[in-house]
C-alpha cells in the first residue's frame, strides 16, 4: 500500500514558486492520472485554492489531454487559470487538425477511448454523437446534429446543433465553442432556447455553465 502511494505521488507533483503553482505529471495513463488528480485536489482543495496556477508540465500527454486537465482544474475546482491561456490552448489543439467530413452517424456511448472522445470533422444534420465521458469536436456542428455527453462538450468550431452536456443530471458540466449558436443547449436537466441572433454576441470562444440554477454564457476571453 505504501509503495503504491509513492507511485501516485511521483506521477502527480504540485510545485510551488514565488509566482504560483504548476503541476508536473509523469506517465501517459490519462484515465488513471485524471482520477488520481481529482482525488488529490479534493483532499487538499484549501491548499491549492487561491494560488495562481502557472500550467501543466507533462511530456507524455497530448495537448488535448492537457487542455482537458486545465478545463477540469478551472471549472470544476476553481483554479486561477487565465482565460487567455485556455484560449491559446484551444487554438493549439485546433491548428493541429485538417478538418475532414464524417461519413456516417455514430453512437459512441460504449466507446473505449477513456474520458474524452475526439471527433475530427463536421457533424451534419441527422448525425448523433453520444458518449459516457466528454466530447470534443474539432470542426463544426450543423443544425440537426446532436451531441450528448455525461461530461463536458467542447466544439472547436461553430455549434449550431443540439448539445446536451451532463447527462444523468450532472450540473457541473459545461458546453464551450468558438461560436456558440446552438439550436438547443441543455446542461443536466436545464434547457436553454436558441439565442436571439439580433443580440450582440462575444467575438471570442464562449462557455455555457450552470450558475444559481440557470445556464449562463460567458466569454473565454474578456472583451478588450
Amino acid at each position: 500500500m505504501e509503495g503504491n502511494s509513492k507511485v501516485k505521488n511521483n506521477i502527480l507533483n504540485f510545485k510551488g514558486t514565488k509566482d504560483g503553482v504548476y503541476l508536473n505529471i509523469k506517465g501517459s495513463d490519462f484515465q488513471f492520472i485524471n482520477k488520481e488528480l481529482d482525488k488529490r485536489i479534493n483532499q487538499y482543495l484549501q491548499f491549492y485554492q487561491g494560488a495562481k496556477f502557472l500550467g501543466v508540465k507533462a511530456q507524455d500527454l497530448t495537448e488535448e489531454q492537457i487542455l482537458e486537465i486545465n478545463l477540469m482544474l478551472k471549472y470544476k475546482h476553481g483554479f486561477d487559470i487565465s482565460l487567455e491561456e485556455l484560449h491559446q490552448e484551444f487554438k493549439n489543439v485546433f491548428s493541429k487538425y485538417k478538418v475532414d467530413p464524417i461519413e456516417k452517424e455514430e453512437d459512441s456511448s460504449q466507446g473505449e477511448e477513456g474520458l474524452t472522445k475526439f471527433i475530427h470533422g463536421t457533424l451534419r444534420s441527422g448525425q448523433m454523437i453520444k458518449y459516457d465521458g466528454n466530447i470534443v469536436v474539432v470542426g463544426d456542428v450543423n443544425p440537426g446534429a446532436f451531441l450528448k455527453a455525461k461530461g463536458n462538450i467542447i466544439v472547436l468550431g461553430t455549434l449550431r446543433g443540439v448539445a446536451h452536456a451532463g447527462l444523468n443530471g450532472n450540473t457541473k458540466s459545461i458546453v464551450a465553442a468558438y461560436n456558440l449558436l446552438p439550436t438547443q443547449l441543455r446542461i443536466g436537466d436545464i434547457i436553454v432556447r436558441a439565442p436571439d441572433e439580433d443580440v450582440a454576441r462575444y467575438k471570442v470562444p464562449e462557455v455555457a455553465k450552470i450558475h444559481n440554477g440557470e445556464v449562463i454564457i460567458e466569454p473565454y476571453l474578456p472583451n478588450k
